[in-house]
């Protein structure tokens, strides 16, 4: 299984040319974009239907509307009764992710042997280093308004979680909890005094 960083481009090339020692130094970083963009513009997969990002985030947004709209239904009291009882744990909603070996080969276009490469690294299998920002659904995705897509106020957050399917696999990184500010970086500290000029 091959390893691709999404967030830092060289790492993927460094990584590409120790597994392709005879690749030329521009071929090598050709297939690491190509690599990288296959991650980035991943297809997603939704209850056995692809799309393709951007161009397809409507039509997904409208798909996931019938789900949505079921964990609304479900929601038990009233909004009353929710809003007493505090805020609660967003539902959480998950997306297939699938490289998109057609975004790698529009890069590489006119080199078929690099394209050939390309998709035996696939097929050989692929783990993705990102940072939620690095996939364009992710992105995508955790800044759509709900409320504007279903056409009504939800009661209950949603929360869409995308992962790698389909001989990829997904490594989140940057994940860990912050840490909290020192409590001498939380108290104001007095204003300095001004220049007299």
């Amino acid at each position: 299984m091959h390893s691709c960083q999404l967030t830092k481009l060289e790492s993927a090339l460094d990584t590409l040319k120790k597994a392709f020692p005879k690749l030329a130094p521009a071929d090598a970083a050709l297939l690491a974009s190509a690599l990288t963009l296959t991650g980035r513009h991943a297809l997603a997969v939704y209850e056995d239907q692809r799309y393709s990002w951007p161009q397809d985030y409507q039509k997904l947004t409208m798909a996931m509307i019938p789900q949505i709209k079921l964990i609304q239904e479900t929601v038990e009291g009233t909004k009353k009764a929710i809003k007493a009882a505090g805020e609660e744990e967003p539902v959480q909603i998950t997306v297939g992710l699938t490289p998109n070996l057609s975004a790698g080969e529009a890069l590489l276009e006119g080199r078929n042997d690099l394209k050939v490469v390309l998709s035996d690294i696939l097929q050989e299998g692929v783990e993705f280093n990102y940072a939620p920002n690095d996939i364009g659904w992710q992105w995508a995705l955790d800044r759509a308004n709900w409320n504007t897509v279903v056409g009504s106020e939800l009661t209950r957050k949603v929360r869409v979680k995308t992962y790698f399917a389909e001989g990829a696999v997904g490594v989140e990184t940057g994940t860990a909890p912050k840490k909290r500010a020192s409590r001498k970086a939380e108290t104001p500290e007095a204003e300095p005094a001004e220049a007299v000029a």
